[in-house]
């Protein structure tokens, strides 16, 4: 007997939830509502909250269009982060499930993968490489999950609180008003001035590795 939905469709419309209503707005009652079916036909496909979660994870890792590979390893892996990158941010809501949650399937891996993939290619082995994966991984979500917080984040409301930082900064710390004012006036450009230095340091690395 042919399945009733598939497991795409049943991560499409998680996510779809999540990003309209929140995290607070995903139950297996709001999910089977969507799918116009019972609470406890959707236990024949996830057992439980914790996995309903992990699918949004999967969700996320599936719009996440990743380049072809070329003879290029650096622009590889900024063009594998970046793909990633906007993956995370085009579904705010979902960012505190991308930090806690792991993935379910393979399928889930292939953005990592691609970009652990593009990194080999720099030579780099052992310690060194895994050093540098996971710099690149800290970086692109931790940059999201300092947006979601907000505190220097530029758009919308968090422009606002770029604004109070920086007044509640002004006069005792000066790093953090200079941090705010230019978090204001360099928003489309923190992700890819960050990453550019990221991969500075794993080039030099590499090229030391092969001196």
């Amino acid at each position: 007997m042919r399945a009733r939905f598939t497991l795409a469709e049943i991560q499409q419309q998680a996510l779809a939830i999540v990003d309209r209503d929140g995290l607070a707005g995903l139950s297996m009652r709001s999910l089977a509502g969507a799918l116009r079916t019972g609470p406890m036909t959707l236990y024949n496909y996830v057992d439980g909250r914790e996995a309903l979660e992990e699918l949004v994870v999967d969700a996320v890792a599936a719009r996440v269009e990743t380049p072809e590979p070329t003879d290029d390893w650096a622009a590889d892996t900024r063009a594998a982060a970046t793909a990633l990158w906007r993956a995370v941010r085009a579904h705010p809501a979902a960012v505190p499930l991308l930090l806690t949650r792991r993935t379910s399937s393979p399928a889930g891996l292939a953005p990592a993968e691609v970009l652990a993939a593009a990194l080999t290619r720099s030579g780099l082995d052992g310690a060194d490489l895994l050093a540098a994966f996971r710099a690149v991984m800290a970086f692109v979500m931790g940059l999201a999950q300092a947006e979601l917080a907000g505190p220097l984040a530029p758009e919308g409301a968090a422009a606002a609180e770029a604004h109070r930082i920086g007044a509640l900064a002004e006069g005792n710390l000066p790093a953090l008003s200079r941090f705010a004012a230019v978090s204001a006036d360099y928003a489309d450009e923190e992700f890819d001035r960050g990453l550019a230095l990221v991969l500075s340091g794993i080039q030099q690395a590499a090229e030391r590795a092969h001196a």
